[in-house]
């Protein structure tokens, strides 16, 4: 993954939408402390900013170091290079996060590139317990208009699609088939999607560098092919300025999906012997599941 973002990492910073507040404000409400947050693929640290006004100390990994040069650095954020698949020794080492430390693991547009069974066997063992969170969320294709939409939809589907990495599907269908193992957060029924609308104002040029910090677009450059060539950026243009203006700016909406949980699994796994309790139906009043136990597997359960 790393490489993909390589020669495009400034494009990265620049192009790509922040996150609406209402999305970290939903975040944190479900998060039981606000002392550390773990913010896995980072990029160029658009997440680990607002999660810096949030929580005491954030951590931001990433593949890439040079679009970790590109972060904006805060006295409450430690950025770290690692590599592409960590072990537990690396989280501990890299991460400074022992077990069961973390009260909030994000992953903003990149679980798709991950080996997410391992990575969700670090997480479990990362977050608190019981009330450690992990969210994931993804955005889909920006709207801007209906001639601009119209546009992009050809653009993206005709001439970008051969150059996509195969995770790119998952996010096409909004991580809606990918694989989350966890048990929902208080006071929902299931671990999403949540869904957040991103709203940017962007000029055309703007636009353009967007397109530009995809890795498809550097993919097709480094097979010799100019996505963004003279004819498609007149085209654009044009359906840019249908509506009156030269390049003027127009706001860009994002469909973000958020899939949200916390570990309740990892807790009784631990506490109580495996075979001994049964799942019997689903409440929101416990935080997603109600549970068959004896009296004194409660108590057990009760010095959580």
């Amino acid at each position: 993954m790393a490489n993909l973002f390589l020669k495009q990492s400034k494009q990265y910073a620049v192009g790509r939408p922040g996150y609406p507040e209402k999305l970290f404000q939903f975040i944190a409400s479900k998060a039981a402390a606000h002392d550390l947050a773990w913010d896995v693929g980072t990029g160029t640290g658009q997440a680990a900013r607002s999660l810096a006004e949030i929580f005491k100390n954030v951590v931001a990994t990433d593949t890439s170091q040079a679009q970790l040069e590109c972060a904006t650095k805060l006295p409450n954020v430690r950025y770290v290079h690692t590599s592409a698949v960590l072990t537990i020794p690396e989280i501990e080492q890299k991460v400074l996060a022992p077990k069961s430390s973390v009260d909030l693991v994000t992953i903003a547009q990149a679980l798709h590139w991950f080996d997410l069974p391992s990575f969700y066997e670090q997480v479990k063992w990362v977050l608190k317990k019981p009330n450690g969170v992990i969210a994931a969320w993804c955005y889909t294709l920006p709207r801007v208009n209906n001639n601009v939409d119209t546009l992009f939809d050809r653009f993206y589907s005709i001439d970008v699609e051969p150059y996509w990495e195969p995770p790119r599907k998952l996010v096409d269908n909004k991580y809606s088939t990918i694989d989350f193992p966890f048990e929902p957060v208080s006071g929902e029924v299931s671990t999403g999607p949540f869904e957040f609308a991103a709203e940017t104002l962007m000029g055309l040029d703007d636009f353009f560098t967007y397109l530009r910090s995809w890795s498809a677009y550097q993919t097709a450059k480094d097979k010799g092919v100019e996505l963004l060539n003279e004819d498609v950026m007149e085209q654009f243009k044009q359906a840019w300025n249908v509506d009156g203006g030269d390049g003027q700016k127009k706001e860009r909406s994002d469909e973000l999906d958020m899939y949200l949980s916390r570990k309740h699994d990892e807790v009784l796994e631990s506490t109580l012997e495996p075979g001994t309790y049964r799942k019997t139906e689903s409440l929101v009043i416990v935080d997603g599941f109600a549970v068959e136990i004896t009296e004194d597997q409660a108590s057990k359960l009760n010095r959580w």
